[in-house]
């Protein structure tokens, strides 16, 4: 069972331990393919494929964009930038060396630097402008989400449970924080937030800590989940979705756990909802939309913790964090499928095929339009009609 959660699997396997664990007596059933009447239709600027993208593995390498480029990379080690406008690669960086480089942790741009993590335990450092390595520095675990970049340090959470901030400039190990992992988690983690001084960040053992960005001194632990249940799958209770910062306010979800709203001040929580998930969430507005579990979409109050709307129509579709472009909610699933929905009501409003080999992470939005990257490594730029 162990070694299942710590290997990046299959999807179809995945699904097959979910139900094997939980101990249902009927498998999981991904639902059909909702019929949907779009009332629009993306119109595709260009197109271009990075390496051999992430394949089956649990990467989920997200495109940033800075300085003037869109930064993209595969699993393999191929790190890109391209020109916005056309797609046209301005530079191309392969960080394979005697092992594959295992990219899954990023990507990062900030201080004229791309940073990204691997599954080998590093952090690297490029040159934004010409894709140069400029350092390579080895931690505490694999770096599993993007790091955050923030007061000259290069923070990441490890899948040992260890918080650990780099140099910007150098890679130096500046400090570390170790946490309790338990014996059984979930294959992810959750990417720290920054705020006045304060970093912030999801552990496997069901908390969100606070702690001092400058010195890495514990601030305080906020439990989201605690552990119940008679399986190892209910006793999960990981805190691998990102925070989010909204105004005085931290967000944090769990994995068997809950939604929760947090006084940034005192750490201590204003209201708390039963919603377990895994997946990175976001805040629009006085709205929240998340992905739960079994892959229901909800949307939140953010003020008082009140369930706006639910829409089950793609349960265990294995859906993508949610986005919204150009006033709606989106979503990805396994099958290559753009899902929109009304941000008030939760109805479908448009769908596309994108591509067969599925979408893992939510479109990303660009000045002009928005980017899909699929899991074989097709980049498109779309911009709305």
């Amino acid at each position: 069972m162990q070694k299942v959660f710590k290997q990046a699997v299959t999807i179809a396997l995945t699904l097959g331990v979910l139900a094997g664990c939980a101990g249902e007596e009927e498998s999981i059933q991904k639902a059909p393919l909702p019929v949907v009447e779009s009332n629009f239709t993306p119109v595709k600027s260009w197109g271009h494929k990075v390496g051999s993208g992430v394949g089956q593995y649990f990467s989920k390498l997200s495109p940033a964009v800075g300085y003037g480029k869109i930064f993209v990379a595969d699993r393999d080690g191929v790190v890109q930038a391209l020109e916005p406008d056309t797609g046209k690669v301005i530079w191309s960086q392969d960080l394979e060396s005697d092992i594959t480089a295992k990219i899954s942790g990023g990507i990062t741009v900030s201080y004229s630097k791309v940073f990204l993590g691997t599954e080998n335990a590093e952090v690297i450092a490029l040159d934004e402008e010409t894709g140069e390595e400029l350092w390579r520095t080895s931690v505490e675990g694999e770096v599993l989400a993007a790091p955050l970049v923030d007061e000259g340090l290069v923070i990441v959470n490890t899948s040992r449970g260890v918080l650990e901030a780099l140099d910007a400039d150098t890679g130096e190990d500046k400090w570390r924080l170790s946490g309790e992992v338990p014996t059984l988690t979930l294959r992810g983690d959750s990417s720290p937030v920054a705020i006045s001084g304060g970093v912030f960040w999801g552990q496997a053992n069901g908390r969100l800590a606070g702690a001092l960005m400058g010195t890495g001194q514990m601030l305080w632990q906020q439990p989201i989940g605690s552990p119940k249940g008679s399986t190892e799958i209910d006793r999960l209770v990981d805190v691998d979705a990102s925070p989010v910062i909204a105004g005085e306010r931290l967000f944090a979800v769990g994995y068997n756990g809950n939604l929760v709203s947090i006084d940034l001040r005192t750490g201590q929580p204003a209201w708390k909802r039963s919603y377990s998930s895994a997946n990175n969430f976001i805040v629009e507005g006085n709205q929240i939309y998340l992905i739960t579990d079994k892959d229901h979409i909800v949307a939140v109050d953010a003020r008082s913790g009140t369930e706006i709307w639910q829409n089950k129509d793609l349960e265990y579709r294995l859906l993508s964090s949610p986005v919204v472009i150009d006033g709606s909610v989106v979503v990805g699933d396994s099958e290559g499928y753009l899902h929109w929905l009304d941000p008030y009501t939760g109805e479908f409003t448009a769908q596309q095929k994108v591509d067969g080999s599925g979408i893992a992470i939510p479109p990303v939005k660009v000045s002009d339009g928005y980017l899909v990257v699929t899991r074989d490594g097709q980049i498109n730029k779309m911009q709305m009609p």
